[in-house]
């Protein structure tokens, strides 16, 4: 801040300083060289007959002010009453807010200062150089914007260490990488409970909305099966979709046993027929035994009925099963099983 000043010259100069406050009700202002946020950045250039100048370095926004000399003499005191003001600003970068992937993006680093023309432009994301080069243009062009170049963008002028306040550049895009995970994985029996969890990548967040075959059957980013039957086998997909655009995931085929052991007790019942009552009922024994097994390997509280199976009326019973069953191993006259009578 250049300065000059002058006095009487049978005055003598005692104390030169600068202050940022007005002489009021006689109290003398405060000289900035004892202030502690100035005492290591302000520099007095000048003399005690008629410079004044003053150097700040390191300023900052909260240096905006007006800026007065004092000085004092053997028998008078004076001030510049007009002052020095001084602005300070900063560097902004000014981009959309909002942007589409594929979109042409264009961020300008902007100050209210005059540059010359000389001044080059470093740009930044997320903190770190874009690149090496130094632009001379004030804009950095984002040519078929992706989701990648998303980020945090700052400027700063080249020879300068300030950076300007960082500004998010949001790019918007459509579903992405929509797929269905299921839990538990392997085999799933009827009784149990199933999870189908769609994950998706959008911007926006997506909405969600599951389908089994061609039916919608519900929303949300979880799809939760309680006490799965047999009736709930079948295709299931999830869709995503957001304003910019929607995506289906790869199906997934839900196949609910309703016994783990149903194909051994059937056999057992028919064997059981043609082998005799204590064989089937030993086979038909196996089975029930696994099954309890695993419904108190999972801790699952269930009806002590619920596995009983009742006798076989076989005069009465009819199926396929029986009637192709002929003959199994023929033995000696004395093992040979009787006709079934449907």
């Amino acid at each position: 801040m250049n300065c000059n000043y002058t006095y009487p010259t049978e005055h003598q100069i005692r104390k030169v300083f600068w202050t940022k406050t007005l002489v009021k009700d006689n109290v003398e202002p405060p000289d900035l060289s004892n202030d502690p946020e100035y005492s290591q950045r302000l520099q007095y250039l000048g003399d005690k007959q008629q410079n004044c100048t003053m150097r700040l370095s390191h300023v900052t926004l909260k240096d905006s002010h007006m800026y007065y000399f004092r000085f004092i003499a053997d028998k008078d005191k004076a001030m510049g009453i007009t002052g020095v003001t001084l602005t300070v600003t900063d560097l902004q970068v000014e981009s959309p807010e909002r942007v589409t992937e594929g979109d042409s993006v264009r961020l300008t680093c902007k100050s209210s200062c005059t540059l010359t023309d000389r001044a080059t432009f470093i740009w930044y994301r997320n903190s770190q150089p874009l690149t090496e080069r130094r632009d001379r243009n004030n804009e950095l062009l984002l040519q078929s914007v992706r989701r990648e170049d998303a980020g945090r963008y700052s400027c700063a002028v080249h020879g300068h260490n300030h950076i300007s306040p960082a500004v998010y550049l949001n790019v918007m895009y459509p579903p992405k990488s929509v797929s269905v995970s299921v839990s538990p994985s392997g085999e799933i029996v009827s009784g149990d409970s199933v999870t189908l969890i769609c994950s998706s990548d959008s911007n926006p967040p997506a909405e969600i909305s599951w389908f089994k075959g061609g039916t919608f059957v519900g929303t949300e980013r979880i799809y939760y099966i309680s006490k799965i039957s047999s009736d709930d086998s079948g295709e299931y997909k999830c869709r995503s979709i957001n304003e910019h655009g929607e995506k289906y995931s790869d199906t997934l085929t839900l196949n609910v046993m309703s016994v783990r052991c149903f194909s051994s007790v059937a056999v057992a019942a028919g064997v059981g027929v043609l082998l005799g009552g204590a064989s089937g009922a030993f086979i038909m024994y196996i089975c029930l035994t696994r099954r309890m097994k695993r419904r108190s390997a999972v801790k699952e509280i269930s009806d002590p009925n619920e596995d009983t199976y009742t006798a076989l009326e076989l005069k009465s019973t009819t199926s396929d099963l029986y009637d192709t069953l002929t003959t199994v191993h023929p033995r000696a006259p004395e093992d040979s099983c009787r006709t079934l009578d449907p």
